[in-house]
């Protein structure tokens, strides 16, 4: 069984490398590491002490780190660096913690003679499907300083896009909340307060002041089963998702909201159109791009119409008669993906639509953001007002009672 061992060495510019490696002895490893053209500093055997501890939540790789990550790979294999020396010099200045572990992983399998991209497809968490078939198609091509610089480009245009999304629905999405936990301050806490000072004058209460105290009392009585039954509503509507028959009706109702369904369309038609160019580009093949394509576009409807193109390609026919027929992609798209396949221009075609509809779903997120911002501070205005309009109304029969 292959232990575990801690290595400090020099490389040739003599800078110093901290790493661990598997093998059955230090003697071997010793040699391996000279192989490889290091000077051994430090051997040692891993102990179980010396085990790294990881947190919850702390062992996921971000995408910005594998973009990083490709960046510099691309960099160094175009300099001429040799790919185990790529490797070893990332897994020493790379940040994250679980990649960092996964580089050394990966490094192992290419000094024992596995291809790079098979040794990346271990770990689907940090490489996704499209970042091994863009490597393998690298590797084949010759073009692998390329293929990285392409994979790193496609993933910082997602993340660019999903950044402006969440920093948009920030400030509404607080509101929302802030304005729920207001409500419940005032109807758990401040409502019983004025009940016991009504209730000492005597006197029929208004209707609306009458909801109010019923709702404060329904909540602080049974808050024990509304708290509950909240986390198993969202747990139920967490495993309904999670199965093929509700994943396909969710999607397909995201896709068909009245307002937001134009939004998440746009971001599906611009996930597909990137991540297809982008296989094309680097030489995939078109069927398996399209195999991909259908796994990680993150909509079982936009799924079902790129599967469908895979089949009626494999009879001949080309992309965008079986779009244009399940008239999920609009009609400019199927046109703009007809005139790619007529030029032989398809990737830069792909690639022109992405960026089209990246405009247009940071233009439609501002819009919304303009919108959502003022209805969020009147709802909010609303509840507020009408809670404290209903506790201000028995103050004047109140008064009367006292005179």
């Amino acid at each position: 069984m292959a232990t575990t061992f801690l290595y400090k060495v020099r490389d040739g510019k003599g800078n110093l490398i901290n790493g661990q490696i598997d093998g059955d002895g230090a003697t071997m490893v010793a040699g391996k590491l000279r192989q490889m053209g290091y000077i051994v500093i430090d051997l040692k055997e891993k102990s179980l002490a010396q085990k790294d501890i990881t947190l919850p939540f702390s062992n996921r790789v971000k995408t910005k780190d594998v973009t990083v990550f490709s960046r510099q790979f691309a960099t160094m294999v175009g300099a001429g660096l040799s790919l185990t020396r790529c490797l070893a010099v990332l897994e020493e200045q790379t940040q994250n913690k679980a990649l960092k572990g996964i580089v050394g992983e990966v490094l192992q399998d290419v000094e024992q003679g596995k291809a790079l991209s098979d040794a990346m497809a271990k770990h689907p968490k940090a490489f996704p499907p499209i970042y091994i078939n863009l490597v393998k198609a690298g590797e084949t091509g010759g073009v692998l300083d390329t293929v990285l610089n392409r994979v790193a480009e496609h993933f910082e245009k997602e993340s660019s896009i999903k950044g402006k999304i969440k920093s948009a629905m920030a400030y509404p999405t607080a509101m929302f909340f802030f304005s729920i936990l207001i409500t419940f301050a005032l109807i758990t806490f401040v409502v019983p307060v004025f009940v016991s000072m009504f209730a000492s004058f005597g006197g029929d209460l208004p209707l609306p002041t009458k909801i109010l105290l019923g709702a404060s009392s329904f909540i602080r009585g049974y808050w024990f089963i509304l708290v509950p039954a909240l986390f198993g509503l969202g747990y139920g509507l967490k495993y309904y998702a999670g199965t093929d028959d509700g994943r396909a009706r969710l999607d397909k109702l995201k896709l068909n909201l009245p307002i937001f369904g134009g939004l998440v369309r746009k971001m599906a038609v611009s996930r597909f159109s990137r991540t297809l160019g982008t296989l094309m580009a680097s030489g995939v093949p078109i069927l398996q791009a399209l195999d991909i394509v259908a796994d990680s576009s993150g909509n079982t409807v936009i799924a079902g119409a790129v599967k469908n193109a895979r089949t009626s390609i494999k009879e001949g026919e080309t992309i965008s008669k079986p779009l244009s027929e399940d008239k999920v992609f609009p009609p400019m798209v199927v046109q703009m993906i007809a005139v790619g396949e007529e030029t032989g221009a398809l990737d830069s075609m792909l690639s022109k639509i992405a960026d089209f509809y990246d405009d247009e779903v940071a233009s439609m997120v501002d819009a919304l953001t303009s919108i959502i911002e003022p209805v969020m501070i009147l709802v909010m205005g609303g509840i507020v007002g009408g809670i404290i309009v209903s506790l201000y109304m028995p103050m004047f029969k109140v008064i009367s009672l006292i005179k």
